[in-house]
């Protein structure tokens, strides 16, 4: 965003535009992160290219959908809009420290909180994003067909474009064919999820409370939140304990977290290939042969 932008961005907020700075802060890989102050108020702006202004769209809907549910802590939505070609989303700001072995109890119960909040399908309404790649969200009652043709399929046809040389989609049908010969009846509730709950995600305010951003929200599996939380580590013990007292998993949660992992090491190795290709390539060969 251009020193230009200012004093209309800072209007449009409520701020004073003669005594408002930007000022450039770490936020995250995808958007341009800025803090507004006039000196009194100020607020978290996220900013892109107006071309994928869909993503912060896509995030304030995630974000407002989660504060209504009023289980976990999230930063309020403040304004979104377009200057000058560029798409931005201002949120409160909050001073956020590492997280602490007493607020991963709390997370854990109000996470499971969250996840009573049913829905009547798998998906949701709208399509969103995980990280930049489209999350395909078409309302679904079966949640084996759900998770492998919006889930699982999406993102191995596209790894098929982005390094075809190991024919990704076609191990599908022996991912499902696995998958349903150990859990032919399982239809979880679909909950209210987070998306992408990984500890870059989550952070601890000065009250001590856990506070979640960066949603991909849709109706699934409790059970992939936890296996996301658990792909990248960063939670302690106390928050799936305090989970489990809250809601206790049910039996086969350790072997279908792998399938759950399996969907965002693939949308890692679309985002950034590398290693992420051959760490997926065992994977789906171990699943598929399971």
């Amino acid at each position: 965003m251009q020193p230009s932008s200012v004093p209309e961005l800072s209007a449009t907020l409520g701020l004073n535009p003669e005594q408002a700075k930007l000022e450039a802060v770490s936020g995250g890989s995808i958007a341009r992160s800025y803090r507004l102050s006039d000196g009194q108020n100020q607020s978290f702006i996220k900013c892109l290219d107006a071309a994928e202004g869909a993503i912060l769209e896509a995030e304030q809907e995630g974000l407002n959908r989660l504060a209504n549910t009023r289980t976990l802590a999230v930063p309020k939505v403040i304004g979104s809009g377009e200057i000058d070609q560029v798409a931005w989303l201002a949120i409160e700001w909050c001073e956020m420290h590492g997280m602490t072995a007493e607020a991963d109890d709390l997370l854990g119960e109000q996470l499971a909180a969250l996840h009573r909040n049913e829905g009547e399908y798998y998906g949701l309404e709208y399509n969103n994003f995980i990280g930049r790649t489209p999350q395909l969200n078409s309302p679904t009652e079966n949640w084996t067909e759900f998770f492998f043709q919006h889930r699982l399929g999406f993102q191995l046809r596209l790894l098929d474009r982005n390094s075809p040389k190991h024919q990704w989609e076609q191990q599908l049908p022996g991912l499902r064919n696995q998958w349903e010969h150990q859990f032919p009846d399982y239809q979880p509730q679909p909950s209210l999820l987070h998306g992408d709950l990984w500890s870059g995600n989550v952070a601890l305010l000065k009250d001590g409370r856990a506070l979640v951003f960066d949603p991909a929200v849709h109706y699934g599996d409790r059970e992939c939140d936890l296996a996301m939380a658990d792909l990248f580590g960063g939670f302690s013990d106390r928050f799936y304990q305090s989970y489990n007292r809250s809601w206790p998993l049910a039996q086969g949660w350790p072997q279908r977290r792998r399938y759950y992992q399996l969907y965002h090491l693939l949308n890692h190795a679309n985002l950034f290939g590398g290693h992420y290709i051959e760490i997926c390539r065992k994977l789906v060969a171990e699943l598929a042969d399971a």
